[in-house]
């Protein structure tokens, strides 16, 4: 069966922040398109050159590695690779520049060959999730302190909403934690499924519930990626709000 996705994409500055650190796009190519979530930090500019980098270089490498008749763990390497090459250039700037010495971005990505599967990776914090049926799940691993804490059963995941690491990540691009690349999960699709990637200022702040029920009321994805961004501003978000929606639908 044949698929097209429809996708919207929203970054806001929001109410508190004086520069709009997080970065997205997507990257429509004859037989690929790749969409790409970035939450820059490390203060002053140096964030927001981080989180340009990811979705400038991440495409770039992905566009010249992918073909159609890579395997599924084909290409999954290459995604890994991808993202492996982003995280040293972007360390390769910070060592480079003393302004720069800090900065680092999360990412988070969905990868889409025409005709086949999904593949979803992400570092740091900011996430990926499905729906499909009236039930949202998260696709991706906050690589936070809090949630080191919750697969240690140290703390549950209800409390590491909560937890004062929650925003604290151990492994980001730009770290030397990124190592070999993260993990990349293969994601059937069928007719009516949609995806969500978003900064931690929307996932931070609207609930799995309200995230639901606003996406799946919503027809059009560049209208339902810009409502959220304003859903996460009502909600009291305090920092940038960015996402992409993905539907997929019959050809």
């Amino acid at each position: 069966m044949a698929f097209a996705l429809n996708i919207g994409k929203c970054s806001l500055l929001g109410n508190y922040r004086e520069n709009n650190e997080d970065a997205v796009d997507v990257k429509a190519f004859p037989d690929l398109t790749v969409a790409i979530v970035a939450d820059g930090m490390g203060g002053q500019a140096a964030g927001e050159i981080a989180s340009k980098k990811a979705i400038e270089i991440i495409p770039r490498e992905l566009r010249k590695a992918l073909t159609p008749a890579l395997s599924p763990d084909a290409v999954k390497a290459a995604i890994r690779r991808a993202i492996v090459q982003a995280n040293e250039e972007i360390m390769a700037m910070g060592a480079l520049d003393r302004d720069m010495k800090n900065m680092g971005t999360t990412v988070v990505l969905a990868v889409w060959r025409r005709g086949g599967e999904l593949f979803v990776a992400g570092v740091g914090d900011s996430r990926c999730y499905s729906l499909r049926d009236g039930k949202i799940a998260q696709l991706t691993v906050d690589h936070s302190l809090a949630q080191a804490l919750v697969e240690a059963n140290t703390i549950t995941p209800a409390e590491a909403k909560e937890h004062k690491f929650r925003n604290v990540l151990w492994k980001y691009l730009g770290s030397k934690e990124v190592g070999d690349g993260p993990d990349v999960a293969v994601v059937p699709i069928k007719d009516g499924d949609r995806f969500l990637l978003c900064t931690d200022g929307l996932s931070g702040v609207v609930t799995d519930d309200n995230l639901t029920a606003y996406i799946s009321g919503q027809a059009d994805m560049q209208a339902c990626a810009e409502g959220l961004g304003q859903l996460a501003l009502d909600s009291g978000s305090r920092d940038n709000v960015s996402c992409v929606t993905i539907e997929v639908s019959n050809v």
